[in-house]
C-alpha cells in the first residue's frame, strides 16, 4: 500500500527544478544521453548524473546501456502520466476560470506525451475516435468498439489479443488544452504508425511533432480530422 511518506518521497525528487527539467525532456518519449540531459537540467554533467541515479533509485527513469554512453528514459507509461498530471495543475495554479496556459506554438499543435499523441492534434483524433463511436472511455480505461477495430484496421492497428499488462486504451488530460487525448496501448500504436507512415515527424529535439502533408490528407480521410 502507498503511504503518505511514499507519495513525499516522489514529490520531492519530482519536486526539484533540475529533476523536474530532466523528466520533462524525457516526456518525449525517446531515450536520451546524460549530456544532453545535463544541457536540459541547465547543470553540470557531474550533477546531473547525480540526479538520474537518485530518479533511476527511485524508478521514474531507467538506464539503457550503450557501448560506453549512457541513455536515460522514463520507466513506465505511469510516470509519464503522473508527470502529465503534474503539468495540468502546474500550467494554471490558481482558482481561476480557466486560462489557456502559455504554451510553444509547436508544442501546442502537436507533441508526444511519452509514446503517445497529444496537443490539439491529439484531442483531435480523441474527438474522432468518440464521436464515430469507435472507442468508449470509461473512469478507469477505455474500449475498442467493433466498428472502431474496422477503422483501425485501416491504419494497420489491431487490438492485442489475451490479457496486456498495460491497458489498452484510456484518457490522459492533455495539459494544454484541457481536454483528453488517448493514451495507453493504443494512443502507443497511432503515433508509431503515423510515424511509419510519415503523417507526422519529430522534431530533431524536445516533444513537438509536424503534420506532413501526406498526414493532413490521411488524417482527414480515415479520421475527419483537420490536421
Amino acid at each position: 500500500m502507498t503511504t503518505g511518506a511514499d507519495i513525499a518521497a516522489v514529490a520531492a525528487l519530482v519536486g526539484d527544478p533540475a529533476r523536474a527539467n530532466i523528466l520533462s525532456e524525457l516526456l518525449g518519449g525517446r531515450a536520451l544521453a546524460a549530456g544532453e540531459l545535463a544541457r536540459a537540467a541547465g547543470v553540470a554533467p557531474s550533477t546531473a548524473s547525480e540526479h538520474l541515479a537518485k530518479l533511476t533509485e527511485a524508478g521514474l527513469t531507467e538506464r539503457i546501456p550503450q557501448g560506453r554512453a549512457r541513455y536515460y528514459r522514463l520507466a513506465s507509461p505511469e510516470v509519464a502520466a503522473m508527470l502529465e498530471s503534474i503539468m495540468t495543475v502546474a500550467a494554471d495554479p490558481e482558482p481561476r476560470p480557466r486560462a489557456a496556459p502559455r504554451v510553444p506554438a509547436g508544442l501546442k499543435k502537436a507533441r508526444t506525451c511519452y509514446d503517445h499523441i497529444a496537443g490539439e492534434l491529439g484531442v483531435a483524433i480523441a474527438d474522432a475516435l468518440l464521436a464515430q463511436g469507435a472507442v468508449v472511455l470509461h473512469p478507469d480505461g477505455g474500449e475498442l468498439t467493433e466498428a472502431g477495430a474496422e477503422l483501425l484496421a485501416r491504419l494497420g492497428i489491431a487490438p492485442p489479443g489475451g490479457r496486456a499488462r498495460r491497458p489498452w486504451c484510456r484518457a490522459c488530460l492533455d495539459w494544454s488544452e484541457r481536454r483528453p487525448h488517448l493514451s495507453g496501448t493504443l494512443g502507443a500504436q497511432i503515433l508509431g504508425r503515423s510515424l511509419e507512415l510519415g503523417w507526422v515527424t519529430r522534431a530533431p529535439t524536445g516533444r513537438a511533432l509536424a503534420v506532413t502533408p501526406k498526414g493532413r490528407a490521411g488524417f482527414r480521410e480515415l479520421l475527419g480530422v483537420d490536421a
